[in-house]
């Protein structure tokens, strides 16, 4: 079994275009309602996407506890996140992006991972302005135009991990909070714009950069003031998993 000490986080990746001959097995581990979800995708590469994604998450959990992969059971919040049922110790959160999936395991329930590819095609400027603070936005502006894709894309990948350790999906405006990102001293805060959302200090948030062209933000509420250690393995499920360096560009 896995080791899972409470002051570890654990983010499990797979590149789904390393996967092929173990698609099968992966049909194998679907309850009835993913394998229905399964059959509707249109698209190869979101079947192929799709199958990957549960594989991961069953396979890894299985590797906490001695339960099937395939035995795993799940239900969603009212926002839509999954949760493990009947409840375990063990909690976890998934993400993806091309190419590139995450499973993030953690014994603290509010957990959130994000990840996202650097997208050119993206028009930061109007949607930084939906969706972003004032203060963001007015940093993001300020950039260069030779950076100002990457900082869009690590703002985003911050707030998302932060929406979805609170389990309540864009229910939660994006403007009500706001990072401020110091890259020389590898620095993250988290500001709330009403008081009445909590103490930001007891939130514990990573921006990583993964390997070109990808961003990776864990949040997790952290009243407890534990010293975090992020773990990360590269993974295929049913198969090896070794593990593999990022850069740390800030935390809180």
């Amino acid at each position: 079994m896995q080791i899972l000490p409470d002051n570890e986080i654990h983010l499990w990746c797979v590149e789904t275009q390393k996967i092929s001959s173990t698609l099968d097995d992966y049909k194998s581990l679907l309850n009835t309602e993913e394998n229905i979800r399964w059959q509707r995708f249109k698209f190869e590469k979101h079947r192929h996407q799709y199958l990957a994604t549960r594989a991961l998450v069953r396979t890894t959990l299985s590797k906490y506890v001695p339960i099937k992969a395939q035995d795993w059971q799940f239900l969603k919040n009212d926002y839509g996140k999954p949760a493990i049922s009947p409840p375990q110790n063990l909690f976890f959160n998934l993400s993806h992006t091309e190419n590139l999936i995450v499973c993030a395991v953690s014994r603290q329930k509010n957990i959130g991972v994000d990840i996202e590819t650097i997208n050119h095609k993206s028009s930061i400027t109007e949607i930084a302005q939906r969706f972003f603070s004032p203060a963001e936005t007015k940093a993001l502006l300020h950039e260069s135009n030779s950076v100002q894709k990457q900082r869009f894309f690590q703002y985003w990948t911050l707030k998302e991990a932060y929406i979805k350790a609170k389990g309540m999906g864009l229910s939660l405006p994006l403007e009500q909070f706001s990072f401020d990102i110091d890259h020389d001293k590898k620095k993250l805060s988290l500001t709330f714009k009403s008081s009445t959302a909590g103490n930001s200090k007891h939130w514990s948030c990573w921006l990583l950069d993964v390997g070109k062209p990808h961003y990776l933000s864990v949040c997790v509420y952290n009243p407890k003031s534990i010293n975090y250690q992020l773990i990360t393995k590269n993974v295929i499920p049913l198969q090896q998993a070794i593990n593999f360096d990022y850069t740390l560009l800030a935390k809180t």
